[in-house]
């Protein structure tokens, strides 16, 4: 039994087997207080889950339900900007597939470039820009490695969410996030450069969970809770420090998305 099969079997047989999985971004850890009956699985436990090392992520998995509905939360991410390699969660999400996942639903902290959108909005990931050109999948063999990513962000569950949204009463915005590697932030005119290519949020991660998540067969859904405005479009100071202190301002609304999100689709 390789680390896929023997992490996805510590799944099925810890608590109810989930059809939906959440991988818990900065600021979004809140949610894991809404698990019903929840049962924990630190990762090292899990041969095919890496370390962590990053504030703000807790290395937990929460298995258990929301509003009846079996789910498992990651409790924290693999960045690429820790070692280069962007196949870091290749191990926890092709082992939540092999447990009978078959939804993703990734969340993150993002910059935003749209002033409309200011610190502790939420916004829908509708597409993306893989401003570092990197993937997960160089390892992989044969033609299943030619992803097509033209709906990576399923478009029927990206309505459900907005309609879910909309009936909680939670603004939610809707726009393309663009993957730059990090771990430094970006140069004001990198973040000019992203604007005139069309993004509205800016981040380091989701991106290679998003590829490896379409090449596994699994739907697709993803939203980032902007904390700041990038750089150079306000006087802030940008550090990790000021991006969990302004995630843990807007975690409820980002809670409460979640909950109406995962009911509804």
């Amino acid at each position: 039994m390789n680390a896929i099969e023997a992490s996805a079997a510590r799944i099925r047989v810890a608590g109810p087997v989930p059809e939906l999985a959440v991988v818990l971004g900065s600021g979004w850890d809140r949610a894991a207080e809404l698990v019903e009956a929840p049962t924990d699985i630190p990762y090292p436990e899990l041969p095919a889950f890496p370390a962590l090392n990053v504030d703000g992520h807790a290395g937990i998995l929460r298995l258990g339900r929301i509003g009846g509905r079996a789910v498992a939360l990651l409790r924290g991410r693999k960045h690429a900007y820790e070692s280069g390699d962007a196949a870091a969660m290749k191990g926890p999400i092709r082992s939540l597939a092999a447990a009978g996942c078959r939804i993703l639903v990734l969340t993150n902290a993002a910059g935003s470039l749209d002033a409309n959108m200011g610190p502790g909005s939420l916004m829908l990931i509708a597409d993306h820009l893989n401003m570092a050109q990197r993937t997960p999948l160089h390892d992989e063999p044969g033609s299943d490695r030619f992803v097509d990513m033209s709906d990576a962000y399923d478009p029927a569950l990206r309505a459900q969410a907005r309609a879910a949204a909309a009936q909680a009463g939670i603004a939610l915005h809707e726009g393309v996030y663009a993957w730059v590697l990090g771990p430094q932030f970006e140069t004001p005119a990198e973040i000019r450069m992203l604007g005139l290519l069309g993004a509205q949020a800016v981040g380091m991660s989701t991106v290679p969970e998003v590829i490896l998540a379409r090449h596994a067969g699994l739907k697709v859904l993803a939203f980032s809770m902007l904390t700041n405005m990038a750089a150079g479009l306000s006087d802030e100071s940008l550090s990790h420090a000021h991006t969990l202190r302004n995630a843990r301002a807007a975690d409820q609304d980002a809670s409460r998305l979640l909950t109406a999100v995962i009911a509804a689709i």
